[in-house]
């Protein structure tokens, strides 16, 4: 008999290990119901845990040259926050006191092999999927307050007492708050709360908030930090791989080029041509596509960029010089073209995008010179306004006339 997903059972967010089963369940069974998609607080998931470092080697280790640290002090009282980053000092610890801080070194696992061998209990994972250890060190009150990580992550509770807060409320703000260096939450209300002792450790998917303060006394807690690079760390990097790997003879072509209907505009047709000339445009969206290649297209082998004139222009100047008379002229080292998306026209020029309309976009890619009377609408005349203040039109008098 299959049951019905609502009449299923909920699964548990706390379970205990046991000397068989250290995560509660089985790793199939963890990554099936759990990873990537709930936390999951794990009882005694390293029974009778003892720490392989010390504080004293924590700290010593901050002050290495190489290592990476981060010494972390709440003013409670002000709200305030101060971060110094590593290589910390002696005297740096001595300015702390005895509540509110918190040191944090990252990849410890390099350098201590008794920590590195905490990953053996990881092998579930492909090993590529791990980053680092990182441990934190806290007094009581210390924690880095309450934030996302994008990244799966264990917390093994390793000296004294830490209590967690989480949220697994799917709609909970994610606002960051503006005021400190650390990336915390502005608002932040738990539906889950725990005290965790040593070896206790609680799973955390990526996007849920949570914050941890040690509680009690001092208390050290053992991150196992998963890798999980961004789409434009895969993107960025694949496309330095195919740049280097790609033959120069390989270029974007146009065989089947037909006379251009409208100046300077990115059609449809040169879309396409790009599309198969470029690996990953495939995948991209149309617009993302035509963004890219508009801003590339208008840089490409420029060896010079129009300088913006010292002094800018204002809108009400720039209209009394076009009522007297003035014309336009394109700067010789400005590069245009235009894209249309829908109902949006987009005006590139040596690699920045300008709102535009169609008429004027063309004109502009079509004449280096435009000379009065203007017939202008608000996008037209700050398309103007910003491309003059811009070094790409250069404002040109009509002589006996004064600005």
């Amino acid at each position: 008999m299959t049951l019905s997903p609502s009449s299923r059972k909920p699964l548990p967010i706390e379970v205990c290990g046991t000397p068989k089963l250290p995560l509660g369940m089985t790793p199939a069974q963890f990554l099936r119901d759990y990873w990537q998609k709930r936390p999951l607080l794990i009882r005694n998931a390293f029974p009778d845990f003892t720490t392989p470092v010390e504080p004293e080697d924590l700290a010593g280790l901050a002050c290495e040259e190489g290592a990476l640290s981060r010494l972390i002090q709440h003013d409670e009282a002000r709200e305030r926050w101060r971060v110094k980053t590593g290589p910390l000092k002696e005297s740096d610890f001595a300015k702390t006191g005895n509540a509110n801080w918190t040191l944090l070194v990252q990849d410890v696992d390099k350098w201590d092999m008794d920590v590195a061998a905490l990953l053996d209990h990881f092998q579930f994972l492909p090993n590529w999927r791990v980053d680092d250890v990182m441990i934190s060190y806290a007094e009581p009150g210390g924690g880095v307050g309450a934030h996302v990580d994008q990244y799966d992550v264990f917390l093994l509770q390793g000296v004294g007492q830490r209590h967690w807060a989480i949220s697994t409320d799917p709609n909970a703000p994610k606002e960051f708050r503006t005021d400190v260096e650390l990336k915390q939450l502005k608002h932040f209300e738990p539906t889950h709360e725990w005290l965790l002792d040593p070896g206790d450790m609680l799973y955390l998917p990526p996007g849920v908030p949570h914050d941890g303060v040690a509680f009690g006394g001092p208390c050290m807690t053992f991150s196992v930090g998963m890798r999980a690079p961004s789409q434009a760390e895969l993107v960025g990097d694949l496309a330095d791989y195919l740049a280097e790997h790609l033959s120069e003879d390989q270029r974007y072509t146009d065989p089947d080029l037909a006379p251009a209907k409208r100046a300077g505009e990115i059609d449809k047709a040169a879309l396409k041509r790009v599309q198969a000339a470029v690996p990953l445009a495939a995948t991209l969206d149309d617009a993302v596509l035509l963004d890219w290649f508009g801003r590339f297209i208008t840089r490409y082998r420029t060896a010079q960029t129009p300088l913006a004139p010292a002094k800018p222009l204002s809108e009400a100047a720039l209209m009394k010089q076009l009522a007297g008379g003035a014309s336009l002229l394109r700067h010789p080292w400005s590069r245009m073209a235009w894209a249309q998306t829908g109902s949006r026209c987009t005006l590139y020029a040596n690699g920045h995008a300008y709102p535009a309309s169609a008429p004027w976009a063309t004109q502009l890619c079509a004449q280096r010179t435009l000379s009065p009377p203007f017939n202008l609408s608000a996008v037209d005349t700050a398309l103007l306004l910003a491309l003059i203040n811009d070094g790409h039109l250069i404002l040109r008098r009509l002589k006996g006339r004064n600005a």
